[in-house]
């Protein structure tokens, strides 16, 4: 092998090494994608929306690991999260925090209850699915006058009909959708006062979700990042989603309205 071969190879292996070093910071200190499996948290985030979870927001974290470099900001209540499942550390999930160390929460008939002050709900009437953009819901003169600018973008999705759909506001001022069955809905009463270093999670879709009401708090070290903004959404029902953007026919299973949009 002539030394300029060598060379050669040992620069690409230099390259390579790199870009693996590079990868392996970004992902343990920045940011780390995480794709939603489930429907525990529809109408926020549907099955098939990928996103990207600051790792950075609450503190630095040794890779690969539930060792704590440094801490940051504290969750808030209302903050959407990933975390890895206290039951399971090889599963990952994604919820949002309802309630944060030191506070009461209660729920008594679907309603929550954070420092015995009671959340408000605001049940928001939807329309049909919009013909101009099918990723979307068509606004009602009467949802119109309801929905904040930032929630006007109602995703359309098959099953959207059998829910009661509600702007859920904490006593803390965070507000989020949230959805309710018709026919099952979860109303486990519960008063519970939250440890140190744990966070009472709930999914937005509130019966259908496997969250803190079954298994418990999450620990701080689970703690994985905040999710801040979908970057690819890919729509696995049968049902079109045409944009302006691209013909359905050209990539016909991507919601590209939801491209960029911020997570809250």
């Amino acid at each position: 092998m002539s030394k300029s071969t060598f060379h050669v190879i040992a620069e690409y292996a230099q390259a390579l090494i790199g870009a693996v070093l590079l990868a392996v910071l970004i992902r343990g200190f920045l940011v780390e994608p995480f794709k939603i499996p489930s429907e525990s948290m529809v109408p926020t985030l549907l099955v098939g929306d990928h996103i990207f979870v600051a790792r950075y927001q609450y503190g630095l974290r040794v890779p690969l690991t539930k060792f704590w470099l440094l801490e940051f900001d504290e969750p808030e209540r209302g903050d959407v999260v990933v975390f890895t499942y206290p039951e399971d550390e090889n599963v990952d999930f994604i919820k949002r925090v309802i309630a944060v160390p030191g506070d009461v929460l209660a729920m008594y008939n679907g309603v929550l209850y954070v420092n015995s002050e009671k959340s408000t709900y605001q049940s928001l009437p939807l329309g049909e699915q919009n013909p101009d953009n099918q990723c979307v819901l068509a606004m009602t003169p009467e949802l119109d006058k309801k929905l904040p600018d930032k929630f006007r973008e109602f995703p359309y999705f098959l099953k959207y009909k059998k829910f009661d759909v509600k702007l859920e506001t904490l006593p803390t001022g965070s507000s989020h959708m949230i959805q309710r069955s018709h026919k099952n809905p979860f109303n486990s009463d519960f008063e519970v006062t939250i440890p140190e270093r744990q966070y009472f999670v709930m999914g937005d879709n509130r019966d259908y979700s496997h969250d803190s009401r079954i298994w418990g708090m999450v620990p701080r070290e689970n703690l994985k990042g905040k999710a801040v903004f979908i970057w690819l959404s890919l729509n696995h029902e049968k049902t079109k989603c045409s944009y302006n953007l691209l013909s359905p026919e050209v990539f016909p299973n991507v919601r590209w309205d939801r491209f960029g949009r911020k997570i809250i």
